[in-house]
């Protein structure tokens, strides 16, 4: 697969299943990754996954289990028996549900496992929102920590803004996979997100893997729009070396 293509994850985030199945027939050919999150997930089900699936999508399932450890095993398990290929869980869970998340996913696999990643802080998330939690810990220091958690406990990666994703890259090294949400290409408005970063400046300063929804699901013509974000990847891409 094209790498820029390999980068790229579409959020098909919506309830109207007719909608999300046209956007995955139309963007499957130009994404590497189709996300479901909560809402078409609890609207939809495992059938949706299948559905994608079926047109040539894979499928990153946006859940973010979070559990005791056995649920969460038994739920990883069920995650993979699905079909897909990535989904993730919440690094607040602590080390024990981490590791239960990938035995489960090994468990559950009709063939290779999924990746299994760990969420670490929401990028509508801030430092005053985080103070609300009684969580006083910068955002970025409690993004790294996580990771390094998620790392330790042979999870596959993490998902973290593009701004934390160089000092991620130190901490886990090469191979660990980072997965960014809040990406907005300059032509795009920022709507929820208030930690957001440009395609080719994020896969430029180590992410891997770009979650982009509105900017291209709501465009009048979404394969155009991922077009245009193939080639802000590109661009990073080619400045990495």
């Amino acid at each position: 697969m094209d790498p820029a293509r390999r980068a790229l994850c579409v959020a098909l985030d919506g309830s109207d299943r007719r909608w999300i199945e046209e956007m995955a027939a139309m963007l499957a050919p130009c994404s590497g990754w189709l996300k479901v999150g909560l809402e078409a997930f609890t609207a939809h089900g495992p059938e949706l996954v299948t559905a994608i699936n079926d047109v040539g999508g894979s499928v990153f399932l946006d859940l973010k289990l979070h559990d005791i450890p056995n649920t969460v095993r038994r739920a990883a398990a069920n995650c993979a028996a699905m079909g897909v290929a990535m989904f993730n869980v919440h690094a607040s869970g602590g080390s024990a549900m981490l590791q239960a998340a990938v035995e489960g996913a090994g468990e559950g696999a009709r063939g290779e496992r999924p990746k299994v990643l760990a969420v670490t802080v929401l990028t509508s998330l801030d430092g005053d929102t985080l103070a609300e939690l009684a969580i006083d810990v910068p955002p970025a220091e409690l993004v790294v920590h996580w990771a390094r958690l998620a790392h330790d406990c042979g999870l596959d990666g993490v998902v973290a803004s593009a701004r934390e994703a160089a000092a991620i890259r130190r901490v886990c090294g090469p191979g660990f996979l980072i997965v960014t949400p809040g990406i907005r290409p300059a032509w795009a408005s920022a709507d929820d997100q208030r930690r957001i970063v440009q395609p080719g400046r994020a896969i430029a300063g180590g992410s891997d893997i770009l979650v982009i929804g509105r900017p291209i699901t709501r465009a009048a013509d979404p394969a155009a729009a991922a077009g245009r974000v193939l080639e802000e990847i590109q661009a990073g891409l080619g400045a990495t070396g």
